[in-house]
Order: C-alpha cells, then sequence, then structure tokens
C-alpha cells in the first residue's frame, strides 16, 4: 500500500515484527494519527522477524528486573489471543528443560525461581513425569516443564498484523530504504517524507540508523547466524519442544529439539559469528563496511574473551558440521534415528548488540529517543513473543 501524503505524524523504519506491531498499537490508540511504515525491502519481515523459530516463549529465563521478564507472560498471552482471534496456526505443545548432571540442576532451579517471579507457569517434574510428556527425553533427576510455551507461523502472524494496519489506515511503503534525515525530513529511496516522530525498528540495521540521529552511540550491531536442521523421517517421533539447561551468562540457549506449528521437528539452532548482516549463505550479500565493522568487534572479542566469546565461537563453528549439531540434539533424547535430520530450513541472522564500551552483550531490550525520533535497538529473542507489551511500553514511555 503506499500514499500521496508525504507528511505523518509517525514514521516507523522497518515491517518486521516490532515495527507492524507498533503501527497496529498506534492506530488503535491515536485512530486519528498518521502513521507510515518503510520497509527496504519488498516485502515485510524479510530478516529476523520472518526467519524467526516460532516458539512464544513464557518468560522464565530472564532475570525479574528486566523488561524481557517484564513483556513476556502478557506479551504471550496477547500472541496466543491474536492468533486465535485471527484463525492463526497455533501448537499448544509446551517445552521442556533438561539437565545433564548436578550441576546443571540447580540451573533448573534458578529458572524456576525467575519464573515464579515473572509470573510464568513453570514447574519442577521428577523424570517419570517427563516421560509421560515426552517418552524419548533424557534429564538428570528432574526437568523443568512449560506447559504455556507454543509455536507459531511467523509469517502468518505478521501478514495478519500487516492486514490489520492497513484496514486501520496506516501506511505501508515497501522497496523503500531509509537514505538519511534532515530535521524531520526523513530522505528515502523513494522519496524525501516529513515525519513528526521517526521510530527506528530496522532490526539488524538499528545501530546505523540510530547513530545518524544522535542515538545509539554506545552500541553496535554483531550478526550471528542461526541454522537449524529439520527431522523429515516423521512428525512423530518428538511431542514438545525439548531445551537444554542454557548458559545464562550470554542469551543464546544451545541447540534444542522445537515442535513447530505444523508438528515438523527441528533442531537447532546455531549462533555462529557472521561478517555481514544479510549474509545468509556463502559469499552472498557481503558488504565490506559491515564485514570491516565486525572483524574489528570480533577480534576485540576474540582478543579479550568477553563473556567467553572464543569458547563460544569455537563452540559454533563446529556446529557447521550436520553430524556434531545432531550429536548434541540426541544427549536430551534416547533411541531417535539420527538418519532422521535430512535438510537444513531458511537460515536466520540475529541482531546481538555489543556494548563498544565494556565490550558486554546486550541481555535486555534498549530503546533511546527523543520527542523527533525513537530507537530500538535490541529487541531479540523472545522479542516477537514480547512484541505486543512491548509496543505499549514504547508508545507510553516514548511517544
Amino acid at each position: 500500500m503506499s500514499s500521496e501524503n508525504h507528511s505523518y505524524d509517525y514514521l516507523i523504519i522497518g515491517a518486521g515484527i516490532i515495527g507492524l506491531a507498533l503501527a497496529l498499537k498506534l492506530k488503535k490508540k491515536r485512530p486519528n494519527a498518521l502513521v507510515l511504515i518503510i520497509e527496504k525491502e519488498k516485502d515485510i519481515a524479510r530478516h529476523q522477524s520472518g526467519r524467526n523459530s516460532g516458539v512464544l516463549h513464557a518468560g522464565f529465563y530472564y532475570s525479574a528486573n528486566s523488561l524481557k521478564a517484564r513483556f513476556s507472560v502478557s506479551g504471550l498471552k496477547e500472541m496466543k489471543t491474536f492468533c486465535r482471534e485471527n484463525n492463526l496456526p497455533l501448537n499448544e505443545c509446551g517445552k521442556l528443560v533438561v539437565a545433564k548432571n548436578e550441576e546443571e540442576l540447580k540451573t533448573l532451579h534458578e529458572l524456576k525461581a525467575r519464573g515464579n517471579k515473572n509470573g510464568a507457569q513453570v514447574e519442577l517434574i521428577d523424570i517419570k513425569e517427563a516421560k509421560e510428556i515426552e517418552p524419548r527425553v533424557k534429564s538428570f533427576e528432574k526437568a523443568l516443564y512449560s506447559p504455556a510455551t507454543a509455536t507459531i507461523d511467523p509469517l502468518a502472524v505478521c501478514g495478519a498484523i500487516k492486514e490489520r494496519a492497513l484496514k486501520l489506515g496506516v501506511a505501508l511503503k515497501t522497496a523503500t530504504a531509509f537514505i538519511d534525515c534532515r530535521g524531520g525530513n526523513i530522505k528515502t529511496s523513494s522519496g524525501t517524507f516529513s515525519a513528526g516522530t521517526v521510530i527506528n525498528c530496522a532490526g539488524l540495521y538499528c545501530d546505523r540508523i540510530a547513530r545518524k540521529f544522535g542515538f545509539g552511540l554506545d552500541y553496535a550491531v554483531i550478526p550471528f547466524k542461526g541454522l537449524y536442521l529439520k527431522y523429515t523421517k516423521n512428525k512423530s517421533d518428538i511431542k514438545t519442544n525439548i531445551y537444554p539447561v542454557p548458559d545464562l551468562r550470554n542469551p543464546f540457549l544451545g541447540v534444542h529439539f522445537t515442535k513447530m506449528v505444523d508438528g515438523t521437528i527441528k533442531i537447532g539452532p546455531t549462533a555462529i559469528p557472521v561478517l555481514s548482516r544479510e549474509n545468509y549463505r556463502a559469499l552472498e550479500n557481503l558488504a565490506l563496511d559491515e564485514f570491516v565493522q565486525s572483524l574489528v568487534l570480533e577480534g576485540k572479542l576474540f582478543v579479550t574473551n568477553k563473556f567467553n566469546f572464543r569458547s563460544l565461537a569455537f563452540q559454533e563453528i563446529k556446529k557447521f558440521s550436520k553430524k556434531h549439531m545432531i550429536s548434541l540434539a540426541l544427549e536430551l533424547v534416547d533411541a531417535l534415528d539420527e538418519k532422521g535430520f535430512t535438510e537444513y530450513s531458511t537460515p536466520g541472522i540475529r541482531a546481538t548488540l555489543i556494548n563498544k564500551r565494556s565490550l558486554e552483550l546486550v541481555k535486555d531490550f534498549v530503546v533511546e529517543g527523543d520527542s523527533k525520533s525513537v530507537h530500538v535497538l535490541n529487541a531479540v529473542s523472545p522479542g516477537f513473543t514480547c512484541s505486543f507489551p512491548f509496543a505499549d511500553y514504547i508508545i507510553e514511555n516514548y511517544l
């Protein structure tokens, strides 16, 4: 959808899940506001949002004082309601988090405590109860069970939000890339627009756009590639999502089983550092300036070994081996046919935010801005789950 109008109250950069949810919420709360979304691709949700794993998270991974904890539980409920109201596929298959030893069992207790503080529905169950939920699961003494975890079709959800937003009067211009800003004038590949407030929801490029407005100066995005491997033998060998105990020092959750919305089983993801933000395959979409920035930052991380980056990088690179990734997944289950894993699903790249001064991974959502521009600098997992209440938060606190 396009519009003759070139002046808007709100101009949103990026038609991923955050940009779309924000546009919908804005029009609901302020029906008379003129809202435009610009998107550099020919369609919505072409990157992180459309390549999302499809898991709706229950809210037990995140420390209680975080925005992620604040929005996960309510976001899960609101997203499920949205799916039901719009007849979108929803697989309420739950999740088991399993431990290998006594040390990991302690982390399960920590996750349960976090979940209880956050209002998430989680319980520690013994291995017999876990096997009633998933007969193939393996765990040390206990497992953490999240019955509320579900899976959805990310592209279908984004498409439904777009249609609702358009019906309310939101304007959408695709194949329209942000180029520069001059005061309230936004120069794009489709012409210049004026806007009362610009809202940057550009995902992989949020940091670069923010700097044009004088924000996000302490941050930079480092891209990590996520690959999943499908189990094509059948859809019945695994009944629920199965995750290992995560390393709580970083935001990656380890190789796990995902029960997709159509019942398909997949394992992954990887979290492999890559040198360009849309470098999904081989030398595809390599950009020299991104390559140089990533090389410098990842070089610093490798030398300083912040958040155990050196070990993390080596571990992740090993996952390029299909055999190695399968072996990690099989540590979570009994008697699954390893020959059933035959093909990779669409790769994705995660925009991981780094504080350039401290070289620390930024774990929580980050928003910066003023009355003229607002910048969503970090909205990675569980950003999809949290998108509706996160949009409300941005409107109430920044707009």
